[in-house]
């Protein structure tokens, strides 16, 4: 049977309450005992999927997030128990875990493998630090309300000197995300591609543009005011003028478990455009 991780949400009591109950009924199943931890601790995290075959995390799309990256890097799959508003990725209702229980401790699922981004931050040649993202690197304004000017280059050719409030690289599972709501496209989860979208773009003849695969796409700020390079939207370091954000597809792969039929992904879709659209 495989062994589960059990990744609770640290803010969210009902998350740490559920992994303590599931935990019970795991060991009443016959089962391995389940490593029960803290989600956002990603050294921790990391230990873990070493030891371990499928991992839930219980909490939102964030929470799945950091646990996918880390998962990545070791190849065990993530799959994400909505407690959040938006459960993009997320793929199990918690009133529907002792129903399914016994098919995620047999692998009845499939496994779903997405592309991730990586970014490498140089500063003069130097390289300052190499980071991956499920959904999106983002090169944005600091904290003054003022435009900053990016260079945008697709595989040492130089597309332009933009002018905008940032610039979002996204996988196509973030296509869904800051992409979109900035106006980019929406592509299909096992798309390898990335996507360039422009943040509030100042006259500007393209908003968006999607990458050929394998393409590697740099943004070298120029701005005095100590841009932001953040990761996920989870993590952030302060660029300075002429800091290069090099990104490319990443060499690992995201690896999210399904119980859901194949095309789940395009019900989703239309399922939340309706409740934004019920929402205005």
């Amino acid at each position: 049977m495989n062994r589960l991780a059990l990744l609770y949400h640290p803010h969210k009591e009902i998350a740490r309450a559920l992994a303590e109950e599931w935990r019970m009924e795991i060991l009443q199943r016959g089962a391995p005992e389940p490593i029960i931890a803290n989600a956002w601790q990603e050294e921790d995290v990391d230990k873990i999927c070493h030891s371990v075959d499928l991992i839930l995390t219980l909490g939102g799309d964030g929470t799945l997030l950091r646990a996918a990256r880390v998962g990545a890097t070791c190849g065990v799959p993530v799959m994400g128990v909505k407690l959040g508003n938006v459960g993009f990725l997320s793929g199990l209702r918690p009133e529907m875990f002792s129903e399914n229980l016994e098919r995620l401790l047999k692998r009845d699922y499939w496994i779903e493998e997405r592309t991730m981004v990586q970014a490498r931050w140089l500063r003069e040649e130097q390289e300052m630090g190499v980071y991956q993202a499920i959904n999106d690197v983002v090169v944005s304004r600091g904290k003054l309300a003022r435009v900053i000017r990016i260079e945008a280059a697709i595989d040492g050719e130089v597309l332009q000197l933009f002018a905008a409030d940032g610039a979002i690289i996204s996988t196509a599972t973030g296509s869904t995300a800051y992409s979109l709501a900035a106006g980019g496209p929406i592509l299909a989860p096992t798309v390898r591609t990335l996507v360039l979208t422009l943040i509030s773009p100042y006259l500007s003849p393209i908003n968006s543009l999607v990458m050929p695969e394998g393409a590697t796409v740099s943004l070298q700020v120029h701005s005095q005011n100590n841009p932001i390079l953040t990761i996920d939207g989870q993590a952030d370091y302060e660029l300075q003028d002429g800091d290069v954000v090099e990104t490319t597809a990443s060499p690992h792969r995201a690896r999210f478990a399904r119980l859901e039929t194949r095309g789940y992904f395009y019900r989703t879709l239309v399922n939340r455009l309706r409740e934004s659209d019920d929402g205005d």
